[in-house]
């Protein structure tokens, strides 16, 4: 990932809220691992009544330093940016010590279309227990004391993902769809590349000053970044073709030679990434397989 301008300082100060900005801040949880990186940002907006974005796993502690960080303040909003384990299960738990009402594009899979909803709801990294009380869709504008957010769709990472744009600061809480310290996981079928792809696209015509990822530190040039990505991404495709053009003839020849300087515990994560691309190459007529794209099928060129 040499052609991505990535960041990976960044000190999470495990159950401490941390101001960001006068009207940002941002308490992590302690869920490090090789997808959340050093954990699962949830940010605050506002002062005094506030809006709480991706409470983050169902880990009662991070619940408990949420809470004791907005000690004397009202919880009014809870937003999720979309239903993964480690973003939207504490919203139960918040939810319930605060009577705040919850957020979101809809549940697991919701946005996966019909013949594939069923397989995206099965997903295992799904939070499958989430119903948003409010179900948003892009272009709508959540109004609280002292700031406003712009609900801006950005399928890809997920079929249901959605920002969050602070107008009064021209920042966007990006969840996982952009990430300034490592690409997103694009994983099949509720993970969808074309759409991903799009949704960064539909970025770059947004005048975002800052971006703010579930995890990792804040990214302070967005359209470098998002650029970064679409690159990167192309890259992805042309090694997919090379490696077609070698002979190769399934993902699993493919992904040790693409992915050789990766940790190889994160192959089978890699393999659902070039699957979401050999996916969308073979939709579109690039690639040749029988049948519907598999994971486990086999592509050819003309």
């Amino acid at each position: 990932m040499a052609d991505l301008p990535l960041n990976r300082q960044f000190d999470p100060q495990y159950g401490k809220m941390i101001e960001v900005t006068p009207l940002v801040r941002r308490v992590v949880a302690p869920n490090e691992s090789a997808f959340t990186f050093k954990g699962t940002g949830t940010y605050v907006i506002g002062r005094g009544n506030v809006a709480v974005i991706d409470p983050g796993p169902l880990d009662h502690g991070h619940v408990q330093a949420i809470l004791d960080g907005l000690e004397g303040e009202t919880i009014t909003h809870i937003l999720i940016t979309h239903t993964h384990n480690d973003h939207s299960p504490a919203a139960a738990p918040l939810k319930e010590k605060t009577g705040a009402p919850t957020y979101g594009f809809g549940p697991h899979g919701m946005g996966a279309g019909a013949g594939v909803a069923e397989g995206a709801r099965m997903d295992e990294g799904g939070d499958m227990a989430f119903t948003p009380d409010h179900v948003i869709k892009d272009g709508d504008v959540i109004e609280g004391d002292g700031w406003t957010a712009e609900c801006v769709f950005t399928p890809g990472h997920t079929s249901n993902h959605m920002c969050f744009g602070l107008r009064e600061e021209k920042a966007l809480f990006t969840g996982d769809h952009v990430m300034g310290w490592s690409t997103a996981v694009i994983a099949p079928p509720d993970g969808d590349m074309a759409q991903y792809m799009a949704s960064l696209r539909k970025l770059l015509e947004r005048d975002d000053e800052v971006y703010y990822p579930t995890h990792g530190a804040p990214v302070t040039k967005p359209h470098s970044l998002v650029r970064g990505y679409i690159t990167h991404r192309k890259a992805r495709e042309a090694q997919i073709l090379n490696r077609l053009q070698a002979g190769d003839r399934t993902i699993t020849d493919m992904v040790p030679v693409m992915y050789a300087e990766t940790d190889k515990r994160l192959h089978p994560a890699a393999a659902r990434s070039v699957f979401a691309h050999i996916k969308q190459m073979a939709e579109e007529g690039r690639v040749h397989t029988n049948g519907v794209p598999a994971i486990n099928g086999e592509y050819w060129l003309d």
